[in-house]
């Protein structure tokens, strides 16, 4: 029953939005294997639209943070708020305190609250004036960045990069879609107010699919395969001399971990029981393409993060 109700989320979302039914699948793996996202895309892609309809569609509590230079930690994590009347500090909880985290541009954010940021999605808690607070069960940041405008902002920490499980690229719709986003957007705009919104889904519900999900079976061969993947990032002469001419620094261990749980996940949500190739190859770009660190010469010769992954996996051979 778990399948059919997530299958239900994903059919709500590619029905708000229109054409982006590759980001749909893989904000939805993010949901099931407990990981956070990077959007990347530019503005007007309904990367937001996208993480606000998955809120309303499940059962959480919405957060939302708009990412600018002069931003405080205290402003996302909360902070001591001092009480005259009983003349001791109260913790206030900060917007991070949610289930489903929009981080807006979070690459705008100055240092000191990408470190902050940083404990809250690797440890799931937050500490402010010596004080440890546990974020919820479901817990989940889902962040954005336009990829052109530079102006006044920060590059995101390597170790950040890395806390990420998926990099999901968003791009422009086609032709027919913006039609189709046109004809939405005017519907919406004439219903606004009129109907039931969606009964959203549980999060016991979600819960129950993450144990679904960390069943699915991974063979030998297919684990291999996954780290052969990950290996070939780190050692790419062994592979292929251009390849290897593309990627200075290779994906971390927790691409490995990533790329497993992520490769579940999708199988689970075609109907399976056991992980594919087709599977790793569908969600490695999403794994990796953020774990590496392409080099000159590949950006010099136009080659981005996701050209260099779908090299990888054309000449990595599927382990037998």
């Amino acid at each position: 029953m778990s399948r059919e109700t997530i299958l239900q989320v994903v059919e709500s979302l590619n029905q708000a939005v229109i054409g982006q039914e590759a980001v749909v699948e893989r904000m939805i793996v993010a949901l099931l294997t407990n990981g956070h996202v990077l959007l990347e895309g530019l503005p007007g892609t309904a990367k937001t639209r996208s993480i606000k309809t998955l809120s309303k569609l499940i059962e959480s509590e919405f957060g939302r943070v708009q990412f600018t230079p002069d931003l405080l930690p205290s402003d996302v994590t909360g902070s001591e708020i001092y009480r005259e009347q009983t003349g001791t500090f109260e913790f206030q909880e900060g917007p991070l305190f949610g289930n489903l985290i929009l981080a807006d541009e979070i690459n705008r954010a100055p240092a000191k609250v990408q470190a902050a940021l940083l404990e809250a999605m690797e440890e799931r808690q937050v500490t402010v004036a010596g004080t440890t607070h546990a974020l919820p069960d479901l817990f989940m940041v889902m962040a954005t960045q336009n990829p052109i405008e530079q102006e006044g902002t920060y590059p995101l920490p390597e170790a950040q990069m890395d806390r990420f499980l998926l990099y999901i690229r968003v791009d422009y719709p086609e032709g027919e879609n913006e039609m189709k986003i046109l004809e939405l957007v005017r519907g919406e705009n004439a219903n606004k107010g009129k109907g039931d919104p969606p009964v959203p889904v549980s999060q016991g519900s979600i819960f129950a699919a993450r144990d679904e999900v960390n069943a699915v079976r991974v063979s030998k061969e297919a684990a291999q395969y996954i780290v052969d993947l990950v290996m070939a990032t780190r050692r790419p002469e062994g592979i292929d001399e251009e390849l290897a001419s593309w990627i200075t620094v290779g994906a971390s261990p927790r691409a490995t971990i990533a790329l497993d749980a992520a490769s579940r996940a999708r199988a689970w949500l075609k109907g399976r029981d056991f992980v594919s190739p087709e599977d790793i190859q569908a969600m490695a770009p999403a794994c990796l393409a953020h774990r590496i660190h392409p080099s000159y010469e590949a950006e010099a010769s136009g080659k981005t993060r996701d050209d260099v992954v779908a090299a990888l996996v054309e000449r990595v051979a599927v382990s037998a």
